[in-house]
């Protein structure tokens, strides 16, 4: 591709080149051509009407001035070739086979003794000087023209080759872009028409890369994510037999069912993290209404506390700062023994939100454990702009979060 637009953009210059040289030529010498012959019938005409004032005073015809212009008082004196070209004309040009060329010109005389008709033959050969010209210095003038040739041919080659370089620059570029690399091309800077193309598709690109990275994310968190609720269910299936489910196995099977819902909107919406827009809104509204949410499906609140601003304005995006708190508030109550302290205190950015509570000793042998998506809520995170941390010990597991502050 790059060599076919070299290629054609060289051709169409030297092609261009080389008419406009041989139009240029061709006209020079209709041009000089044209000349000659206009000068000498111009001579001609000059010396007609010398003739015909001297017939009119004197009543003779006076000899030509000049030697080369001959009187012939009738047809049969003229030469075989020019009485058969001229015949029945006033004036005339005539090449004669043998390599000359005449001017022919009939003149009616008029005087006080009478009228008159002769013919004036002018043998204007040895007068052409175009001719000899490109006889005596022809060669010279086609090795210079052939050279002027050469030179705009150099010429096009480089405006060619300096045109497209840009060109071909944007599309080794191009062909070397990664998904994995970041995409930023030298020609997007460039006011003309190039830069625009190069910031565009360097846009698009880079829009693509991350649709393909969403997607791969998507694939590969929907077959981890889902794996471990799916597979606590089937063991609780499986170990429950024939027999009924208990409370604690239904409990379970619940909770893994919430914790499937919880994942597939995490996922979906990290998918869509893109094309959501940031926003500013307060944090506390949103935790605020997380708790609520968790109340009305029967968690018991008692050991909560909450120390936080009576407002807490952040940047990002609401669906997904919920979606965040809700999973965090969701292992605190899965996991977790009662006493849930959700606090903002200083920190790096402007502050640090913490949740954390106490690890429910009773529940280490069932609960499917804290590290169970962290990624997806690192993910969401970093789709905000936002920082998180996981401390996990023996007997308790805190959440840090850092919001972007407006």
């Amino acid at each position: 591709m790059a060599r076919s637009i070299r290629h054609s953009l060289f051709a169409a210059l030297a092609g261009f080149t080389v008419l406009i040289c041989a139009v240029y030529t061709g006209l020079a010498l209709v041009i000089a051509y044209v000349t000659e012959d206009m000068l000498v019938d111009r001579l001609l005409e000059r010396e007609s009407a010398a003739i015909a004032a001297h017939f009119h005073a004197h009543g003779e015809v006076r000899a030509p001035a000049h030697d080369f212009i001959g009187i012939h008082r009738g047809t049969a004196t003229l030469p075989p070739e020019v009485r058969v070209q001229a015949a029945g004309k006033a004036r005339a040009e005539i090449f004669a086979g043998t390599g000359r060329h005449y001017h022919f010109r009939a003149l009616d005389l008029q005087g006080a003794h009478g009228s008159q008709r002769i013919y004036l033959l002018a043998d204007v050969g040895p007068l052409l000087v175009v001719a000899k010209l490109i006889e005596d210095v022809g060669g010279v003038v086609i090795v210079v023209a052939l050279g002027l040739v050469a030179l705009a041919l150099l010429l096009a080659w480089l405006l060619a080759r300096r045109l497209v370089s840009p060109l071909l620059e944007l599309a080794r570029e191009v062909r070397n872009v990664t998904p994995e690399g970041t995409v930023a091309f030298s020609a997007r800077r460039r006011p003309d028409e190039i830069g625009y193309l190069a910031d565009k598709l360097g846009t698009t690109i880079a829009g693509l890369h991350a649709a393909l990275r969403r997607e791969h994310a998507f694939t590969r968190d929907v077959s981890h994510e889902l794996r471990t609720p799916l597979t606590v269910m089937n063991n609780v299936l499986g170990q429950a037999g024939p027999r009924p489910l208990g409370t604690e196995e239904v409990a379970q099977l619940r909770a893994g069912l919430e914790d499937i819902g919880h994942t597939i909107d995490v996922l979906f919406a990290l998918a869509r993290a893109e094309h959501i827009a940031r926003e500013s809104f307060d944090l506390r509204g949103a935790i605020e209404e997380s708790l609520l949410r968790l109340v009305d499906g029967g968690w018991d609140s008692e050991g909560l506390v909450l120390d936080l601003p009576d407002r807490l304005d952040v940047t990002g995006n609401r669906h997904l700062a919920r979606l965040l708190i809700d999973n965090c508030l969701g292992n605190a109550r899965f996991h977790g023994a009662p006493g849930l302290r959700i606090a903002f205190g200083p920190g790096a950015q402007g502050g640090v939100l913490s949740i954390g509570n106490a690890v429910e000793p009773g529940r280490a042998g069932t609960m499917q454990g804290f590290q169970h998506g962290q990624d997806l809520l690192r993910r969401i995170a970093t789709a905000m702009g936002w920082e998180i941390g996981f401390h996990a010990a023996a007997a308790s597991y805190r959440v840090d979060i850092v919001p972007l502050r407006r």
